[in-house]
C-alpha cells in the first residue's frame, strides 16, 4: 500500500509535468500562429498553466462533481450509505469521505478529491436502488481503497488537464481548417504543419498520459476491497451486476469515464473506447475476486 501511494505521488509529478510541456507547447503555437504576438505566448501559457495549476489542485474535485451531475446528501436521505461509508473509513484508518449521488439508474461510482482529508464517495442512485448491504459495502470499499491509496489525486488532476489540452487542440485545428493565420512567410508554413500535428496528435497523447491510471490500480482496489470487508463476493456480485447493465450514465463522458469503477462508455459501440479503455476486463476482475 505504501509503496502505491509513493507511486502516485511520483505520477502525479509526471503528470504535472508531461500536461505543462503539453499545454506550455500549444500556448506557444497559438502566440505565434492565431494571435501574432510571438514568444510572448510562451510567459502568458506559463502564467495560464501556474493560476490553472492551483485552481486545478484545489478546486478539481469540485468541477468534476459539477460536470459529473453529483450532489452532496444528508444521512437522513441515505443512513445506511452513510453507515457503510463511516465503518469502511474506521476499517481503512481515513476520515470518513462526504457523499454523493448521481441521480441515474445506471449502475456505477467514483471517488474524488485531492487526499483522503478532502475525498467524495459519489454513487449512482441505480446502485442504490439495485445493490443489496454486501454488494455497495464491496463497492464502497473498492472506493475507499482509492481514496486510501491516492488514486484519487492522480486521476482528478488528469481528467481537468486532460479537458484543458483537448480544448487548446480543438482551437489550434479550427483555426487551421479557417486559415486564421498571422504568419503568411516560410515561418507560417511551418507553424501550419506543427500546429497540425499537435492539435491531431494531443487527444491521443492526453489520452495515452490519461493511461498512467493503470488498469492494475483498478485490481489492487479490489484486492483492497476484499481486504477491508474480507468478502470478496460482496464486490464481485456487484461487478457481475454492473457488467449486466445496459443503462448509459448521461453525465459520463470521455474525460471522467476514467473515475468511475467500471467504464461508463461501455455501451458506445466505438473501437478506440475499447482498445484504450483504463479499465480492465470486468470478467477478469470478478475471476480474481471469485478466487480469493
Amino acid at each position: 500500500m505504501y509503496e502505491q501511494i509513493e507511486q502516485n505521488n511520483r505520477n502525479t509529478i509526471f503528470l504535472f509535468a508531461a500536461f505543462s510541456l503539453l499545454i506550455i507547447s500549444l500556448s506557444w503555437v497559438l502566440g505565434e500562429y492565431i494571435f501574432g504576438i510571438g514568444s510572448a505566448g510562451l510567459v502568458i501559457g506559463a502564467i495560464f498553466l501556474i493560476v490553472y495549476s492551483l485552481i486545478n489542485y484545489f478546486f478539481a474535485d469540485k468541477i468534476v462533481l459539477a460536470v459529473s451531475g453529483a450532489r452532496e446528501v444528508k444521512k437522513e436521505e441515505y443512513p445506511y450509505l452513510f453507515n457503510i461509508i463511516e465503518g469502511l473509513s474506521i476499517a481503512a484508518g481515513i476520515p470518513k469521505p462526504r457523499a454523493y449521488v448521481i441521480d441515474d439508474t445506471a449502475l456505477n461510482a467514483f471517488a474524488t478529491g485531492r487526499d483522503p482529508q478532502h475525498a467524495m464517495i459519489v454513487v449512482t442512485t441505480g446502485m442504490l436502488q439495485k445493490l443489496n448491504r454486501q454488494e455497495l459495502e464491496g463497492v464502497i470499499a473498492h472506493e475507499m481503497s482509492h481514496i486510501q491509496n491516492y488514486d484519487i489525486r492522480v486521476m482528478t488532476i488528469t481528467t481537468v488537464f486532460v479537458g484543458l489540452s483537448v480544448l487548446l487542440s480543438d482551437l489550434i485545428l479550427r483555426s487551421v481548417l479557417w486559415g486564421n493565420n498571422r504568419r503568411d512567410d516560410k515561418a507560417g508554413l511551418i507553424l501550419i504543419v506543427i500546429g497540425l500535428a499537435l492539435a491531431i496528435l494531443t487527444p491521443i497523447i492526453a489520452t495515452v498520459i490519461k493511461l498512467a491510471i493503470s488498469r492494475q490500480r483498478e485490481y489492487l482496489a479490489d484486492a483492497s476491497s476484499a481486504l477491508l470487508t474480507r468478502n470478496p463476493d460482496g464486490l464481485a456480485s456487484a461487478l457481475e451486476k454492473i457488467s449486466g447493465d445496459r443503462e448509459i450514465l448521461e453525465a459520463a463522458n470521455k474525460a471522467t469515464a476514467h473515475l468511475y469503477i467500471d467504464n461508463p462508455l461501455k455501451n458506445r459501440k466505438e473501437f478506440f473506447d475499447s482498445l484504450f479503455s483504463t479499465h480492465p476486463p470486468i470478467q477478469d476482475r470478478i475471476a480474481r475476486l471469485r478466487k480469493m
